[in-house]
C-alpha cells in the first residue's frame, strides 16, 4: 500500500496508520457514521492531533478512494500489451479484478460503498475513472467480436457492464481465506458469462453409414 513510510523503516508511519484505521472504520460503519473522535480513540491519540498529519475526514475517503482505483489500474492496464487470446484477456482481466477487491476488501467496500460522499471535484475524479474502467471492458469484449470468437450481435456496452458488475459487487460476499479462491470465482462467473458471449459451435452433420 503507498504511504509516506519514512525509508528504511518497517513501521508504518501515523499518517498511515490513520489511513489504515480509516479504511477499516468506513468499511465497517460507513462513512457519514465515522467521526473524527472514533478514529482518533481507535488510535490512541487526541482528536486535535489527527489535524496535525491530515485535514479532515474527506481528504481520508478520498486519498482511500485513489489508492483503490490505482490498485485497479496497475492490475488490469497492463493487460492490453500481453499476449493473450481475447478469452484469456477477459477472464485474466476479471480474475485480476476480483484479486484487487479479495485482497483489500475493507478497501474496496469503501471505494464502492461511499465515494458518493466526496465532493465535486474528487467524485468527478472517480466518475472518469468509472468510466474509464468501463471502457477497458468494453474493448477487452470488441476484441473478442472482431476476433469471431464473441457473437457478432452482441451488445458490447451491455455485455462489459454485465461482467464488470459481476466483479464489483464480490465485495459484498466474497471472504478471503474461503474455499473460492479469487481466481475459482473469476473461473466460475466466465463459464457463466462468457460463454453466453461466445459464438455458437456448429455442429457437424452425422454422416449415414453405407
Amino acid at each position: 500500500m503507498i504511504g509516506d513510510r519514512p525509508p528504511g523503516s518497517s513501521e508504518p508511519s501515523r499518517r498511515e496508520q490513520i489511513y489504515r484505521v480509516a479504511g477499516r472504520l468506513f468499511s465497517e460503519r460507513g462513512y457519514h457514521a465515522t467521526s473524527m473522535r472514533d478514529l482518533a480513540a481507535e488510535l490512541g491519540i487526541q482528536g486535535g492531533s489527527l489535524y496535525a498529519h491530515i485535514s479532515g475526514k474527506e481528504e481520508l475517503l478520498s486519498e482511500i478512494v485513489q489508492r483503490a482505483a490505482r490498485q485497479f489500474d496497475e492490475a488490469l492496464f497492463s493487460l492490453r500489451t500481453e499476449d493473450l487470446t481475447p478469452q484469456e484477456r477477459l477472464r485474466e482481466a476479471m480474475s485480476r479484478h476480483l484479486t484487487v477487491i479479495a485482497e483489500n476488501m475493507e478497501t474496496a467496500t469503501v471505494f464502492f460503498h461511499e465515494w458518493k460522499h466526496l465532493s465535486p471535484e474528487p467524485l468527478s475524479a472517480v466518475i472518469s475513472w468509472r468510466d474509464g474502467i468501463e471502457a477497458f471492458y468494453r474493448e477487452l469484449i470488441a476484441q473478442g467480436v472482431e476476433a469471431g470468437v464473441y457473437r457478432l450481435d452482441l451488445n458490447i456496452k451491455m455485455a462489459a457492464n454485465l461482467v464488470l458488475s459481476s466483479v464489483n459487487w464480490a465485495y459484498t460476499w466474497y471472504r478471503p481465506g474461503g474455499q473460492l479462491s479469487p481466481q475459482d470465482v473469476a473461473a466460475s462467473f466466465e463459464q457463466m458469462l462468457l460463454s453466453g458471449l461466445e459464438q455458437p459451435v456448429l455442429e457437424k452433420p452425422i454422416r449415414e453409414k453405407k
